[in-house]
């Protein structure tokens, strides 16, 4: 059921449409689609409110999930993308920084209440070389490894009396760690780093609190090419052969 305005046939400007499964859309319409500012109501008791561009979370937007998480930021066709930040609930723990189709990747943080991590982000998990601050009192700096943990996530498989091997990973650009059991596997290719990876903190050593040895901060991503429209492509290259350029 749809309450609100039209054009041309259309559901167009702003209204609600209540949809069979309980769902609900309240907002911005263009030509049918959603598109401008509006809020969703799922049926699985989640809410998203923000920005939409032809029926798809698109821009800025916060999303509210049933167990009071948060996500506030960018997103791209329905897909967490761009900067954004995830506020845990249930720790109050929150990551800032910046997110890759539906995953944190590259430069972020996870902020703790007396304490923070500075570093890289791989699909979800942090890896390589970063650092904890403490109240800007002191730094511990050091690199993450990934390792292959059980399943169920029970860490006891670090106590384990096996021999581990560090290898490179093509895969998630970091250290992974296998069993000396896992090396024949590994060898014939048919080990899944992604399966069961869990991060380790490498400590190197300890510094007091200095802003300047902070990794690189989460930047906006650079994804779409500005093309100026007063210029054609085709004008350019045609005045680049009358012109030539005296280093050619």
């Amino acid at each position: 059921m749809y309450v609100g305005e039209y054009r041309d046939g259309f559901r167009h400007g702003r209204g609600v449409y209540v949809f069979k499964n309980g769902a609900r859309y309240n907002g911005e319409w263009r030509r049918g689609r959603k598109y401008g500012q509006g809020t969703f109501w799922y049926p699985d008791g989640t809410r998203y409110k923000g920005e939409w561009k032809r029926d798809a979370r698109h821009g800025f937007g916060a999303y509210y999930y049933t167990n009071n998480d948060i996500y506030e930021g960018l997103w791209k066709k329905d897909l967490r993308h761009g900067m954004g930040t995830y506020l845990y609930a249930d720790t109050g723990t929150k990551y800032m920084g910046t997110w890759m189709e539906d995953c944190m990747e590259g430069p972020g943080q996870l902020i703790h209440a007396r304490h923070r991590f500075h570093g890289l982000w791989k699909h979800n998990l942090p890896y390589g070389r970063g650092c904890f601050t403490f109240e800007n009192v002191c730094m511990q700096h050091g690199h993450y490894i990934h390792v292959r943990g059980p399943a169920d996530g029970d860490p006891a498989w670090i106590h384990a009396d096996e021999d581990i091997v560090e290898v490179q990973s093509p895969h998630v650009n970091s250290i992974i760690v296998f069993f000396e059991s896992d090396k024949e596997k590994l060898a014939k290719g048919d080990f899944s780093p992604r399966m069961g990876i869990l991060p380790i903190w490498r400590a190197r050593c300890i510094t007091p609190y200095n802003p300047e040895l902070l990794p690189p901060e989460a930047m906006p991503l650079r994804e779409e090419v500005i093309i100026f429209p007063q210029f054609r492509v085709s004008s350019i290259i045609r005045s680049n052969m009358r012109h030539p350029s005296p280093l050619n």
